[in-house]
């Protein structure tokens, strides 16, 4: 199965393509001199958009810790081994950031620069991790947005007008955390349970949750209201998610609830199911910046 949601692409253009004639009808409309404040929202989107990117990226220069082989030494030999295992050329940066109990972490970048952020929470006191598997999975999924060209500028203008578009957009964004889960499995297959665990209940109480109870769900859970919220959520929701990275003969289901019979327990990645960058176990190698 390819790491790529199978469903991205094609969503991707459609919101390119509806994106651009977004762009046609305002620069129509300013022309013919019926300017508001969206038409100047979207005039203006490649500024602000890299305005903001810039500003971001500024915040974790600033503020955040940069994993190092002597900050969060764990942390970073996950990001490179992760960039390794991916094929790709360059190391993104990678820093911590203050979780105030919060389990997340993103990607994003700026001009040439690319970069992961990881909050604390994920790490233990002494810069340790609480589930090195989990916390492997989750860098890998970050990576994996970078490796997949989810954090490219031009990517991300084309797809301005999301927040418009409720359930093509959000679609699109579960595809794409779809493709960066399946990242994550490759980068760490064993993590993926603990990390939706501790997305479930928190890094404290993760062990409570059965992974295999909570995917069992997934197909049990039936209704118009099930439907709304999947369709309007921005990732794919945990019961799904779970169940999608248990079944690994097909992709995550974006729009109807899985229907097939799942596979009796996580049971890890089949055979012939090889990372983007090489086998499981191995990192080719390269040179860190």
């Amino acid at each position: 199965m390819p790491a790529r949601h199978s469903w991205e692409i094609p969503l991707l253009v459609v919101v390119i393509v509806v994106t651009v004639l977004a762009y046609l009808v305002v620069i129509l409309m300013a022309v013919l001199g019926h300017v508001n404040q969206y038409s100047l929202l979207l005039l203006f989107a490649p500024v602000l958009l890299w305005l903001g990117r810039g500003m971001n990226y500024s915040q974790q220069r600033l503020n955040a810790v940069r994993m190092s082989p002597t900050q969060f030494p764990e942390g970073y030999r996950l990001v490179v081994e992760a960039a390794g295992r991916f094929g790709m050329a360059k190391v993104p940066d990678a820093y911590v950031v203050l979780g105030n109990g919060q389990i997340n972490a993103f990607a994003s970048g700026h001009g040439f620069r690319r970069y992961v952020c990881v909050y604390s929470d994920l790490f233990e006191v002494g810069g340790a991790a609480r589930d090195p598997d989990a916390l492997a999975f989750i860098i890998g999924h970050e990576v994996g947005h970078i490796a997949a060209g989810h954090v490219s500028y031009w990517r991300q203008l084309g797809m301005f007008v999301v927040p418009f578009l409720p359930v093509l957009g959000n679609a699109l964004i579960r595809s794409q955390e779809y493709t960066a889960d399946n990242h994550g499995f490759c980068n760490r297959h064993l993590g993926a349970p603990g990390a939706m665990r501790t997305l479930a209940a928190g890094k404290y109480l993760n062990s409570l949750v059965h992974f295999d109870e909570m995917a069992d769900r997934a197909p049990r859970e039936k209704g118009f209201f099930i439907w709304v919220v999947n369709a309007m959520a921005s990732h794919p929701v945990l019961t799904w998610r779970m169940w999608a990275l248990r079944d690994r003969s097909r992709h995550g289901k974006l729009f109807l609830r899985p229907s097939v019979p799942p596979p009796a327990r996580f049971a890890g990645p089949p055979p012939g199911y090889p990372p983007p960058g090489g086998q499981y176990g191995e990192v080719p190698p390269y040179r860190a910046p």
